[in-house]
């Protein structure tokens, strides 16, 4: 006979991981809101100058974000993006861990090509200044680490299930 006990509640592969919040997953949630609320931003006048110098893509955008961070709507558009895509991969442990170090190479590369166009005067596929370039190295950077430093400890399959200590309790009153 099967001494596990049975699921009342008719949990599903998903919420198994997502029973337990870990600190790699907080830590992508609040890049995600970051990401979200920055890209929103970029929208709103208030918060970007020269709105109307807004372009889609390229160095012709002259709007800035505070007057200071260089956007266009592609930019805009990549960051909440990758806000939404973050939350969404934060269900799970392992994705979050993935997607802090994966989109972290991402934005410190984009940020390395950015310093280098606008330095060569080259321009691109998203506008860039040496604001902007050190802000997405920046937080690429810290991106990575985030995701090498908040992992340490994530459950394991069975503490994730919700099993251990309540597991067996609840396995000796079953009985």
């Amino acid at each position: 006979m099967n001494s596990r006990p049975m699921s009342t509640t008719g949990h599903h592969w998903w919420e198994a991981e997502r029973r337990r919040t870990t600190a790699v997953q907080q830590g992508l949630n609040a890049v995600s809101w970051v990401f979200l609320v920055i890209g929103v931003m970029g929208f709103v006048p208030l918060f970007t100058s020269d709105f109307s110098g807004l372009a889609f893509a390229g160095p012709d955008s002259t709007a800035e974000l505070f007057g200071v961070f260089a956007v266009s709507v592609l930019a805009n558009l990549v960051h909440l993006l990758f806000g939404v895509l973050g939350f969404i991969m934060s269900w799970m442990a392992r994705f979050a861990r993935r997607t802090l170090i994966g989109g972290g190479v991402f934005f410190a590369v984009l940020g390395l090509v950015g310093l280098i166009a606008d330095a060569a005067g080259d321009g691109g596929f998203l506008p860039s200044n040496w604001a902007t370039g050190l802000l997405h190295l920046g937080l690429g950077v810290l991106m990575v680490v985030m995701g090498f430093a908040l992992h340490r400890r994530l459950p394991r399959e069975s503490e994730a299930r919700g099993e251990g200590d309540f597991g067996e309790t609840n396995r000796g009153a079953a009985r």
